[in-house]
């Protein structure tokens, strides 16, 4: 029978949101329906011939493909779809069906909203560990490399590309745990809050929650359904890391400048005119994709504040989009960082003698000065007066001492003269630096360990989860299977 026309808001909502959400939302209903049987056969709920023909419906609905389906109008959403593709596997029709017995749409939206960004949230998270590590061997590996540290986009004083990078990797340490901590508030299950109230059946939410790898449930059945801090979360988070990481890169793309380390090929882009070209734009891209996570978190923050505290539609389904894309988008931002990591390698970075001549080693003479006996802001005033009468380079210990007398400070011993030169013209001594947080060669090297037992505590919370996923995954076939022979 030919089917009439879409009306306006089919085709112009209902469709367009079917056709993108059913790729993500179908499967996990299908497990969560399951699981959700099951619990009702064991509760005794429904009769076992009915749980029985509908957990095999059900598993013959693990093999659609819900990317394929096509939305003609014969039903509302990608749930009715299930419950009209189930109804068919049981050869029954659909108001014979017992699958939403003590469940609405709002608890079972919510549950598959949560396993679905879990799901997403592990990958964010071993991309997030992944680049990390890389950081790491190569923090530890160029922690002798010396260059030149900015700030306010100005030459400032020598540190090391360990230093740095060791320095991004703390805040990739920090993200990681972060999003640890989210994962563990997004897996708690809200099924069997119904549409918000419960029910006066005797169901077992714990059971369902426990089949589906849940952690806990969410305590009040009114938040379960109609909480959004979550959804906020995930956008904020992923909007911070993201543009943490944009700031790296926009400091590579300096580095790549001058020089200083090398751009790896399969990260370039060639020129149609300019055969010398070779354009690091995965940097570019990498501050866009900031830009856009941004964006999501923007747009998530503003549904969700437009909404009322209950269930609704602006501040959960129509947010769901925008944070499948945003953890899409932090997926493959990380996995693009941690590409790069792999294949990054000093080229030329600056000789000492180019460092000195950017004035960035004058705090330490200063601080040379100081060890010595004399007041800080006094060394300050002796390293100005020579550092505008001429460039590390050219100061002499006869000169140092008359500029000394000159500001007033008095005789220097030969020693305070000889720390402050050698300060000044030697920028690796740097290298030799106790202060732990420093840019000290073995400071740095101790920092990369405990910056990675940081990360290894956020990746062991995700092999955690994985294994209770995975252990849940077995004791729900293992259920299915039993209840579907009977």
């Amino acid at each position: 029978m030919t089917q009439p026309p879409l009306t306006t808001y089919q085709q112009h909502h209902l469709r367009v949101t079917f056709e993108h959400h059913a790729g993500y939302l179908y499967q996990p209903m299908v497990k969560a329906s399951e699981a959700h049987v099951v619990m009702l056969a064991e509760r005794g709920l429904i009769p076992a011939g009915s749980a029985a023909s509908m957990l095999r419906g059900l598993v013959t609905l693990r093999a659609d493909r819900p990317e394929t389906f096509t939305y003609d109008g014969t039903v509302e959403d990608v749930y009715y779809t299930l419950e009209k593709r189930l109804a068919a596997a049981c050869g029954i029709p659909t108001g014979e069906l017992n699958v939403q017995l003590a469940r609405s749409r709002n608890d079972l939206d919510a549950g598959v909203f949560r396993m679905i960004l879990r799901d997403q949230l592990l990958r964010v998270l071993a991309a997030i560990a992944d680049a990390g590590a890389e950081l790491l061997d190569r923090a530890d590996h160029y922690a002798d490399v010396v260059v030149v540290g900015y700030t306010h986009r100005r030459p400032a004083q020598p540190t090391s590309l360990g230093h740095v990078l060791a320095g991004y990797a703390e805040a990739l340490a920090g993200e990681a745990a972060a999003y640890a901590s989210l994962l563990a508030e997004v897996n708690r299950s809200p099924l069997g809050s119904c549409a918000f109230a419960g029910t006066d059946l005797d169901i077992d939410p714990e059971r369902v929650a426990e089949l589906l790898g849940f952690e806990e449930l969410v305590v009040n059945s009114y938040e379960a359904v109609a909480g959004a801090d979550h959804l906020m979360r995930t956008g904020a988070l992923n909007a911070q890391s993201l543009a943490t990481g944009a700031r790296l890169a926009r400091t590579l793309m300096d580095w790549l400048s001058w020089e200083w380390v090398r751009t790896p090929e399969e990260f370039t882009q060639g020129s149609t005119i300019m055969p010398q070209k070779r354009n690091p734009v995965v940097l570019e891209h990498l501050v866009s994709m900031a830009g856009a996570a941004a964006a999501d978190a923007a747009s998530v923050f503003n549904n969700v504040g437009a909404a009322w505290w209950e269930d609704s539609n602006n501040a959960t389904t129509d947010v769901q989009v925008r944070l499948w894309e945003s953890n899409d988008r932090a997926y493959r931002f990380f996995a693009l960082l941690g590409g790069l990591f792999q294949r990054l390698e000093p080229l030329r970075p600056p000789t000492g003698e180019a460092i000195v001549a950017t004035g960035a080693t004058t705090t330490a003479a200063a601080d040379a000065l100081t060890r010595h006996g004399v007041p800080f802001r006094a060394a300050h005033s002796v390293v100005g007066r020579l550092v505008r009468a001429g460039a590390p380079a050219t100061w002499t210990d006869a000169g140092v001492r008359e500029v000394a007398r000159a500001a007033g400070v008095g005789a220097l011993t030969d020693a305070a003269v000889h720390d402050l030169v050698a300060a000044a013209l030697q920028p690796e001594l740097v290298l030799r630096r106790a202060q732990k947080d420093g840019p000290g060669e073995a400071a740095v090297r101790v920092q990369v360990g405990r910056i990675r037992s940081t990360l290894d505590e956020a990746v062991a919370h995700a092999t955690g989860l994985r294994k209770r996923l995975h252990d849940a995954d077995t004791m729900l076939a293992a259920a299915v299977a039993e209840r579907s022979a009977r």
